[in-house]
């Protein structure tokens, strides 16, 4: 052949092949290939960094071909074990998940050997109680993926599509016990109580941080304040209302500690759309509980300077902590003079007036609470139930 003959065809190969690159569709599926060659894991970070960089686009795809590429994974390691189990020698061995483990191992089924490794990375052996079809259960659910999903709502937010973001924000917690972090489920739900309110839509703000408090039958770790709704704390919640109510605000911090800063935020919220719902008997019992919280932390961190500190009133905490801007940046963070005053307006609704004007006088003290401090010096001069304007 000739040297003619030879560049004739090599320069019809390159032709073909800047077609065939060029051809729509090539690069995204090149792209496709390339992502699904990486773990999902990775390809969720790869999305993160995106949203970091306010690269919405390429997030929103990078989670969800993280979501695909999970699905995936685990649908091909459900196909793996059904098709292991399928085998006579393997029916025969019913539901035994020990004996199944020992047919894989002994037959060498390395795929279906995978698969279990991979399943009891993220589920402990002891949940399946031995049951071989519990393996097949597991693995189905393994295929969603509640991080992609909460990252999609969080793209969405970004964007300004608020429904759209709640509607992830939904399914990553139809899937919340599949959290690599079980505990963040709390914060998923209080990002789609967050939506909710913007949205106006407060009945279901209200639903959403409920359940931070009561969650549902949850695992250790699950979004829940066992302090609030174990039926058996009853009696303590009681106790925790008649001290502050009769004995005073100084008695009740010194008989109570509760440090759950998970629930707080909730509590105070709901403190204040009750307020504001005029449901102040409600509104007490949620600020209560955040005020609790609130002063809880206060008095921890003053003792890891302070170790010989003991609190006998409210003013020795703000003593103790003036002059510290981490603190005076959180208690701006907490709302806390806010929720002090709504406290004090919520009993003082429900008919507890020395404790009201207990709550306020140290309020109209402190120059620092500021709106809250003018606020509770009229309502000392001439008490009234203030209406709380704007929601929470």
């Amino acid at each position: 052949m000739s040297c003619k003959k030879i560049n004739k065809t090599a320069r019809g190969i390159c032709v073909m092949a800047l077609v065939f690159l060029s051809f729509p569709g090539f690069a995204q599926r090149q792209a496709q290939f390339a992502s699904s060659a990486q773990p999902y894991w990775y390809i969720l970070e790869q999305g993160k960094l995106h949203f970091r960089n306010a690269e919405y686009g390429k997030a929103l795809l990078s989670f969800e071909d993280a979501r695909r590429v999970r699905a995936g994974r685990f649908a091909r390691m459900e196909q793996d074990m059904i098709l292991v189990m399928s085998l006579p020698d393997a029916r025969r061995l019913g539901d035994d998940l020990g004996l199944l483990e020992t047919y894989i191992a002994r037959q060498k089924h390395s795929q279906a050997a995978a698969a279990l490794d991979e399943l009891y990375y993220h589920i402990p052996r002891e949940r399946f109680e031995n049951s071989a079809n519990s393996v097949l259960r597991e693995l189905d659910r393994l295929k969603a993926y509640p991080e992609a999903e909460y990252w999609l709502g969080e793209t969405y937010k970004a964007e300004g599509e608020l429904a759209l973001a709640v509607s992830q924000y939904k399914k990553a917690l139809a899937a919340w016990d599949r959290l690599e972090t079980p505990a963040f489920a709390s914060e998923i739900l209080y990002k789609a109580a967050d939506a909710h309110r913007y949205m106006q839509e407060y009945q279901e703000m209200e639903k959403c941080l409920l359940e931070v408090l009561n969650g549902s039958n949850t695992p250790e770790g699950g979004p829940r304040d066992s302090l609030w709704n174990e039926k058996t704390r009853q009696f303590t919640r009681s106790s925790m209302a008649r001290i502050m109510e009769n004995e005073g605000v100084g008695r009740f911090l010194t008989l109570y500690r509760y440090d759950n800063t998970r629930v707080e935020k909730a509590h105070r919220l709901l403190g204040f759309y009750y307020y504001a719902s005029n449901r102040h008997i409600s509104a007490a019992e949620h600020l209560r509980f955040a005020f609790l919280i609130q002063n809880t932390v206060l008095i921890n961190e003053i003792q890891k300077r302070n170790y010989d500190f003991t609190f006998t009133a409210l003013d020795d905490i703000m003593a103790a902590v003036r002059g510290r801007p981490d603190i005076d940046a959180w208690m701006d963070e907490i709302k806390y003079y806010r929720t002090v005053y709504y406290l004090a307006s919520s009993l003082f609704a429900s008919g507890k007036i020395a404790r009201a004007t207990e709550l306020w006088t140290f309020l109209a003290n402190r120059a620092e609470a500021g709106e809250w401090r003018s606020r509770s010096q009229t309502q000392l001069q001439n008490p009234y139930i203030d209406q709380l304007i704007e929601l929470p």
